[in-house]
């Protein structure tokens, strides 16, 4: 009698906590990472696909990677989801590839799973719609990138198993506990903003936004049906002021393709907000990469960046004539890697993913919103908690 009382009175200060705030802080820590996106946080998931182009298991890349490894990340070491996994405590999510064909992985795929890949996009064509002027490699077939619908069913494979393993109640604590990153999108706008396609011309670009936000929802309400609960979403940064934009500018940002990359990331916040009140035991932190990374543009010195503009690794103007591939003619990369914001003519250096991983993890909410990775990391929402303290009041 005395243990259900105690459950009524800790179950009681609880609700009231909630009736202040949408989630409860308790002492909680992320179980796994499972990863959703596209190059800017492929480990080399791409690298199964031997007809595509969109891969980087080629040197320069990977110059800063332990033992120098060219692991098919694009950058010159880790990427912003591995920085995030260390914050959190967690190893580095692996390709889902990697995984795939092995009967024993099991016990890796509990930490989590990386299942972004390069040139991806929320379309199912985006991969093949994209060509090298617009910043992301050419694809000329239908296995060129993994598209998100690609990488969600592969999620669910993920949970079955994990599901075989821990039992139902198991994975079902265990993915509750757990991040689910997802970093898409840009793939999709170059390709709406590429004049060799014709995307213009079926849709405006309210049209196309709506559409974007429009095939992610049922995407999400998927992974949750599967058990997602915490997830941690990165809008779309400064894509006009990438190098290769650039080069189509004189050197200058594309403002037509900023513009509605902030009209995107407006959306897809919208469509957080909507999630959250249509599905009330899911967290969120959502990452304003588009504020941080402008705010680094306009003072790079503040983040010990000296180069904006051109990209580290490539050929040619800004060096992004073609990607940072050690064996195309005229390929050079910059000795010190750590002032440069670009490593090639479209992805972060190693440093800038570190300080948005960061940013991500720890910022105020001037960047992340409504609470940053840290405070999601110890959320509980109220039917958790619930079900976490129903065995004090039976």
């Amino acid at each position: 009698m005395a243990t259900s009382t105690f459950g009524w009175v800790f179950l009681s200060c609880a609700l009231l906590l909630l009736s202040r705030s949408s989630n409860v802080v308790l002492c909680q820590s992320a179980s796994g990472l499972y990863v959703f996106g596209d190059s800017l946080i492929d480990p080399g998931n791409n690298n199964y696909l031997l007809q595509s182009y969109a891969r980087a298991n080629f040197p320069f890349n990977g110059i800063d990677f332990p033992n120098k490894e060219h692991t098919g990340r694009f950058s010159n070491g880790k990427n912003a989801a591995d920085f995030l996994a260390e914050k959190v405590g967690l190893p580095w999510a692996p390709p889902y590839q990697s995984l795939s064909k092995n009967p024993n992985a099991t016990s890796v795929v509990v930490t989590g799973v990386s299942f972004a890949s390069g040139g991806s996009g929320i379309f199912n064509g985006t991969g093949n719609w994209v060509n090298e002027t617009s910043g992301i490699f050419n694809v000329t077939d239908d296995i060129g990138s993994f598209p998100l619908t690609t990488q969600v069913e592969y999620y669910s494979v993920v949970h079955d198993r994990l599901v075989q393993q821990l039992g139902s109640a198991g994975a079902e604590s265990h993915l509750s506990k757990s991040l689910f990153l997802i970093v898409i999108g840009s793939n999709d706008l170059f390709a709406y903003f590429n004049k060799a396609y014709n995307l213009s011309q079926q849709y405006t670009p309210h049209q196309y936004i709506d559409l974007m936000t429009s095939n992610l929802k049922p995407l999400i309400k998927k992974m949750h049906g599967l058990g997602a609960r915490k997830f941690v979403v990165i809008g779309v940064g400064v894509i006009g002021c990438c190098p290769a934009q650039r080069t189509l500018n004189n050197t200058e940002c594309n403002t037509d393709i900023n513009y509605w990359s902030v009209k995107y990331n407006d959306a897809l916040q919208s469509l957080l907000t909507e999630l959250k009140s249509e599905l009330s035991d899911i967290n969120y932190s959502y990452f304003h990469l588009y504020d941080a990374m402008n705010d680094i543009i306009q003072h790079p010195q503040t983040y010990g960046f000296t180069e904006i503009k051109a990209a580290c690794c490539g050929s040619g103007d800004l060096n992004a004539a073609m990607g940072c591939l050690e064996y195309y003619p005229g390929t050079t990369h910059c000795s010190n890697r750590k002032n440069h914001l670009f490593w090639d003519f479209v992805h972060p250096t190693e440093t800038a993913s570190g300080i948005f991983a960061g940013i991500l993890y720890s910022g105020s909410t001037q960047f992340t919103t409504p609470i940053n990775v840290k405070e999601l990391v110890k959320s509980m929402d109220v039917n958790t908690l619930i079900r976490s303290f129903s065995v004090f009041i039976k």
